[in-house]
């Protein structure tokens, strides 16, 4: 079976993006777990471009990779140098990477206004580079930068640029749509023309996303034969991005019937774009194709339903093989599949006969309609479905609190102090606590009172807090909604509250994560 090569620059292309850093820790990091799901090539970045990349080729050497090769990349020497005295070349070589990509000018127009040399002097920076370095490596490639845009200014230069890469000794010559701009049907009939030019010589593809066809260009350079897919995780790029290899690969693997990676690695997609997204500190986009939460998500009622009798009615892959997982969230919009197969999810068995799963669906739509959101708070969910089946237990009874926000002077921040009575494991406890703002100095006061009696609450944190006015709301009297993302060192869970109070919305939340954080240690205690 045909074999396409997977070329990862997650590591540099990817770091170009807006918001998305990576430390020298993370980097190898995330080239440790490219390799762990079969990723051919890994880009480690630019050697000499700065210090962060020349580490992470010294550090690299230290770890024993199974499947992927590490790539440095660089550009043809400068105009002005011959190649033996070039730094960006010498520096290359000095990374003692087995595979150099070096990239040079496809585009005419490229050529005067960016290196501001002649046409001839370009042919003869491409020749020249991959000639010196092919003796000093194992592997040499070649990007044609701007290849797409050259082409159609001056399609007759534009191969004169892949020609003098391939006389130069490229071992393969990847074709980029830099700007991201061509669409499917011409970058086809470009492929064809350079395919004519060089018959028997592997090409690759390495397209941007700037008019959303990046994945359908790599599709369409993989059909039309070539070997070499270059992309980044979860699409992360300059401007609108690289072409998203967590498209990519399984499309390769599941759509065209091409070897790729493994059908084991393949599972490992889905925890490898998280992966990346965390270590950027990024929050995850839940609407990527194949490997986002809401990939498999199925929130219509009637659609809820026919998956439950057959998952093919409205899923085009099972989700496990890309390690992702059926979703179906619970709104206004759910019927009784919907609800019969989020309480599998639960772990409860219920029929469409159940007067529950009625009760239940009339409760919530009745609660979506005063403002609450179940979507993203399904840890809410489970309790009001336990509740409904008697199975929700009362760890504490609240007997009151108050919250004081308290300003003395204009330049200074106000001081936000709550305290609490709850009743508790018998006893009556008093607490009080300040906090940064009067939500966190409640949620203190509470977790104060209780952690003495359920002391696994300390391993429990907030990782997000959301709060939205809802609409035909009146402004600051508004109902609010807050949406709480909470953690522990096993699990997140959301949880949801509604209220004209923003402190009382905050606390049906913060009950409700306290609860099944305590719901789900006496489970796991069982």
């Amino acid at each position: 079976m045909r074999c396409v090569k997977i070329y990862d620059t997650t590591l540099r292309d990817g770091t170009q993006a807006e918001e998305f850093n990576l430390s020298l820790g993370d980097k190898i990091r995330i080239a440790r777990k490219l390799d762990q799901i079969g990723v051919h090539y890994i880009e480690g970045g630019w050697p000499g471009a700065n210090p962060k990349d020349n580490d992470f080729f010294l550090e690299i050497r230290n770890y024993a990779l199974n499947n992927s090769r590490i790539t440095a990349f660089g550009s043809t020497h400068h105009k002005d140098n011959p190649p033996e005295q070039d730094p960006n070349l010498l520096t290359l070589i000095a990374s003692q990477a087995p595979v150099i990509t070096i990239f040079g000018k496809s585009s005419v127009f490229q050529v005067k206004e960016v290196l501001r040399t002649t046409r001839e002097r370009n042919l003869e920076l491409i020749r020249n580079s991959l000639a010196f370095l092919k003796p000093h490596v194992e592997e040499l490639i070649y990007d044609a930068e701007h290849f797409f845009d050259g082409f159609r200014d001056d399609p007759v230069y534009a191969l004169q640029t892949l020609e003098a890469a391939n006389q130069g000794g490229a071992a393969c010559l990847v074709l980029c749509d830099t700007n991201g701009g061509t669409v499917t049907s011409n970058l086809i009939e470009i492929i064809k023309t350079v395919q004519e030019r060089f018959p028997g010589v592997p090409l690759g593809i390495h397209a941007h996303n700037d008019a959303e066809m990046a994945v359908a260009n790599s599709i369409a350079a993989v059909e039309l034969g070539c070997e070499q897919v270059q992309g980044t995780i979860n699409g992360f790029g300059e401007r609108c991005g690289n072409a998203n290899l967590c498209s990519i690969i399984p499309s390769i693997k599941l759509k065209l019937g091409l070897d790729c990676i493994t059908d084991q690695q393949l599972t490992r997609l889905c925890e490898t774009s998280r992966f990346v997204t965390e270590l950027a500190n990024l929050r995850h986009n839940r609407y990527l194709p194949y490997v986002g939460r809401s990939a498999f998500a199925h929130k219509g009622g009637m659609h809820a339903a026919a998956v439950l009798r057959n998952p093919r009615a409205y899923e085009h892959i099972d989700p496990e093989l890309v390690g992702n997982e059926r979703h179906i969230p619970v709104s206004e919009l759910s019927g009784k599949g919907s609800i019969i197969l989020k309480a599998r999810e639960f772990g409860l068995e219920l029929s469409r006969t159940d007067p529950v799963v009625e009760d239940t669906l009339k409760k919530i739509k009745q609660l979506e309609h005063q403002g609450f959101q179940f979507e993203g708070a399904e840890a809410s969910l489970e309790l009001l479905l336990r509740e409904a089946l008697g199975q929700r237990k009362k760890y504490f009874q609240l007997l009151g609190f108050r919250v004081i926000d308290q300003k003395v002077a204009e330049d200074e921040p106000p001081i936000p102090e709550a305290t609490i009575r709850v009743h508790v494991g018998g006893n009556e406890v008093h607490t009080a606590a300040i906090g940064k703002g009067p939500v966190n100095a409640l949620d203190k006061a509470l977790l104060k009172a209780l952690t003495r009696f359920y002391p696994r609450l300390a391993e429990m944190r907030l990782e997000d807090y959301k709060v939205r006015v809802l609409p035909d709301s009146e402004g600051t009297g508004g109902t609010v909604r807050v949406l709480i993302e909470s953690a522990d060192n096993d699990s997140r869970w959301g949880t949801v509250g509604v209220s004209f109070d923003i402190i009382e919305a905050s606390w049906q939340a913060l009950v409700d994560s306290i609860n099944y954080k305590l719901f789900k240690d006496e489970q796991q205690s069982d």
